[in-house]
């Protein structure tokens, strides 16, 4: 399975591919799409549905695992990563790619086995994971990664707990 992790925002949008095959992972991309400050808001999410589109021509994902958006304490922030969010799932929807969304609590659940785990845990544990040199930069290329693991993680619970019910056990 082909696995397209994103990290959404309007700034930076970390993405990650990932290939999930019996168990194990083989890394085939991940980076960033990058928008301007300076540059008006629709070009921006212009720039990250044509960058996202052009990663899904490239490399063909079946599903695309995205960060789950949680309110902080800047409404602003919250509605223009909710309109990044809203163009990254219509590329995905448009590409014919299915959408999961998890929680930044079920990623560390997954990725390191403890749902209060810090930033810098779970980076470190998908580059162990991922067997890299180092931690991918920028972060949020690194957090695009630990959900794709999440969601391969999670996939793979589903499959079983699919076939089990279909066993009847």
């Amino acid at each position: 399975m082909i696995i397209l992790g994103i990290d959404p925002g309007y700034a930076i949008v970390g993405y990650g591919v990932l290939e999930y095959k019996n168990n194990h992972f083989t890394v085939i991309d991940y980076g960033a799409i990058l928008t301007d400050a300076g540059t008006p808001f629709n070009i921006r999410l212009e720039k990250i549905y044509d960058g996202l589109c052009r990663i899904i021509e490239l490399h063909h994902p079946e599903a695309m695992a995205i960060e789950k958006l949680f309110y902080n304490n800047n409404a602003k922030t919250v509605i223009d990563v909710s309109q990044a969010r809203g163009v990254i799932m219509l590329a995905a929807q448009k590409n014919g790619v299915k959408a999961f969304e998890y929680t930044p609590l079920q990623v560390k659940q997954s990725v390191v086995g403890y749902g209060r785990a810090e930033k810098k845990q779970v980076q470190e544990m998908t580059r162990r994971i991922l067997a890299l040199e180092k931690v991918p930069k920028p972060d949020d290329t690194a957090d695009a990664l630990a959900m794709a693991i999440c969601h391969a993680h999670a996939s793979g619970s589903l499959m079983t707990n699919n076939l089990r019910i279909r066993q009847g056990i």
